[in-house]
């Protein structure tokens, strides 16, 4: 299949016949599949004056529907109709004038076998995310790239680093055996910026992988290397907005591809104005189509030719790599109508598909707003299963992190979670202990290792779906009080030749390192086994003495989770929790393996989680 789709991506190019004047500088997409669900196709066609020239194709099963044409002459959509049974094969598309013709060999592939029944991440998943420049170099040849402006400076903090795809899937059997079954990188499409390109999230070719991180068949075979290892790669995509240095920027297609003609105008971030029932039309197009910077210029989703190629280019890619879902950078700042229509089309081709995206606010209702389900009151429908759950994430931080006796503390944690009923699926939720964007938890909590061992537990046992930021199994640091992106990006140790410290193979850890990766190793490898922490139902008990008790539970196995903040060991009288302990006489603790007795009483060791299986 490989060489199949190498043959099919090299024969898409263009050739020229009795044609001086025009030719085919992009064709996006660059091929396509048949029996797709939706049978509709928009073929962007970009070349000088190619606006120009009229499209035909005799293709059994294939047909043109129509042609559209925009302001700028260098740029011709062909809306395709593909039959359900059209097969496989090349279509010769042919743009002509008069006597002149330019052919296109487009290739339309054949599906992988239940490509539309692919069954994306869910609760039974742990992810683990990795910052690719940042995880591992595994092919130093392509740390600079013919063509890329930015050069590898690993001793620049906020330069590439040279981190790659055959970095990630020599450490894919690392990352399986932590007990992680889904890995989520950073963007990974061109992102060829002057400067800070290493993030990935200014892209400057929506059909490229960047070369210094490989080609776009090394991106499928590290997908198809993760699958056979047990792990599915979800991938991360930016809808809202692209890079200055993007192909488009110098041609652009139409004065309105961009929001504000093209000018740069920041983005107040005034998120709760989309359901402000007293907000200013202002506030809501300022959100919506304000620029984050100068160098991410905002697309406008309004534009019916930006909004198919964005759809068309996420199903291209899952169909294309073999996804196991789609993380959505900044989700909540694209065109609000667009939104729907882009879940709702990613749902339809692949219905038992995962989808996450990202809304970075603590306010449970704006978040609510965008999963698929919820009944709002402005009437807005959204097909988005599942939303990065910030409001937990952040009271979960927040609690553990602050002194005995002040504001925030478990009680928080229980309260948030007890709001779970605004959600249409809370358990779909993607609960985080860290990202590349906020400061690191080992730092946040004080570099208390305690605490850290709390905040793993909560995340593995919570009813929601676990992601984990790489690193932080070996308790990496960072600044906590200013944005230091680069503090919290830093390379995972190991990644390198000459590193000093390996934590692929525990060299040059310190003692307490190795056994908080190992807590975390032996903590997810257990949640990968244990369905009720995946699907069972979960009971709760107000937090008093400064402890919080909660059990996960089904009709067959019983987990209790008991987080005690003290300083010293606690007694709980198990009595209060008879609804799930009665006639119980002891659990498991699943981390040391010894047997706990729960008759009558339970002592909490200091500053500890307690994660008991409950014997029947």
């Amino acid at each position: 299949m490989h060489k199949i789709l190498a043959a099919a991506l090299l024969s898409a190019l263009p050739f020229i016949a009795h044609a001086d004047s025009y030719r085919i500088d992009h064709m996006d997409p660059p091929l396509w599949w048949a029996g797709m669900h939706n049978s509709s196709l928009q073929l962007m066609v970009h070349g000088p004056q190619i606006a120009d020239l009229e499209p035909a194709l005799a293709y059994p099963g294939v047909r043109i529907a129509s042609v559209a044409r925009v302001a700028n002459r260098n740029y011709l959509f062909i809306n395709l109709e593909i039959a359900p049974d059209a097969a496989p094969g090349a279509i010769d598309l042919v743009f002509r004038r008069g006597g002149q013709a330019v052919h296109y060999n487009y290739q339309l592939l054949a599906r992988a076998a239940g490509s539309a029944q692919r069954v994306g991440f869910n609760s039974g998943d742990a992810i683990y995310q990795v910052m690719p420049d940042r995880f591992a170099n595994g092919d130093t040849s392509n740390d600079n790239a013919t063509g890329m402006t930015e050069r590898a400076d690993r001793a620049a903090p906020s330069g590439r680093h040279g981190g790659d795809l055959r970095g990630m899937a020599d450490h894919l059997d690392y990352i399986a055996g932590m007990g992680f079954t889904m890995v989520w990188p950073t963007p990974l499409l061109e992102s060829n910026s002057s400067a800070y390109s290493y993030h990935g999230y200014a892209t400057t070719d929506h059909y490229r992988i960047d070369p210094r991180y490989g080609s776009n068949e090394d991106f499928r075979s590290f997908v198809a290397q993760a699958r056979a290892k047990g792990l599915g790669v979800i991938q991360d995509v930016v809808l809202n907005h692209i890079g200055d240095k993007h192909w488009w920027m110098q041609d652009m297609p139409a004065p309105d591809w961009l929001t504000y003609q093209g000018k740069f105008v920041p983005t107040e971030h005034h998120r709760v104005a989309l359901q402000d029932p007293y907000a200013s039309a202002e506030d809501k197009r300022n959100f919506t189509e304000g620029w984050f910077v100068e160098g991410m210029p905002d697309l406008n989703q309004a534009n019916p030719f930006v909004a198919t190629y964005l759809i068309q280019n996420d199903i291209w890619w899952i169909e294309y790599a073999g996804l196991s879902g789609l993380r959505v950078d900044t989700y909540g700042y694209s065109n609000t109508e667009f939104l729907s229509r882009w879940s709702g089309s990613m749902m339809a081709e692949y219905p038992k598909l995962n989808l996450v995206g990202e809304e970075w606010t603590p306010l449970i209702p704006v978040v609510a707003h965008w999963q698929e389900g919820k009944q709002n009151f402005n009437g807005y429908q959204s097909h988005m299963p599942s939303m990065m759950d910030f409001p937990l994430t952040y009271t979960m931080r927040r609690a553990l992190a602050a002194p005995d006796g002040a504001e925030q503390n478990l009680t928080n944690l229980y309260e948030t979670l007890s709001q779970d009923y605004l959600y249409p699926n809370a358990g779909n939720l993607v609960l985080f202990e860290g990202n590349h964007d906020v400061s690191r938890i080992y730092s946040e909590l004080n570099a208390d290792d305690n605490l850290f061992r709390m905040a793993m537990a909560f995340v593995a046992t919570a009813p929601r779906i676990p992601q984990f930021y790489a690193g932080t199994e070996i308790q990496m640091t960072s600044t906590t009080k200013d944005r230091d992106d680069a503090s919290y990006r830093r390379d995972f140790p190991g990644g390198w030749r000459g590193d000093a410290v390996n934590a692929f193979t525990g060299a040059g850890l310190t003692v307490q390192q190795a056994a908080a990766q190992a807590y975390v190793k032996k903590l997810f490898n257990w949640r990968k086994g244990a369905s009720v922490i995946h699907h069972g139902k979960m009971m709760h008990y107000g937090p008093e003495k400064n402890t919080y008790v909660y059990f996960r539970y089904d009709g067959a196995k019983k987990v209790m989770v008991a987080l005690n903040k003290n300083s010293t060991g606690t007694v709980l009288k198990t009595a209060r929790f008879h609804e799930m302990l009665s006639g119980v006489r002891a659990g498991v603790d699943v981390i040391s393996g010894k047997r706990v007795s729960l008759d009558g009483e339970v002592t909490l060791p200091a500053r500890s989680a307690l994660i008991l299986e409950i014997e029947q």
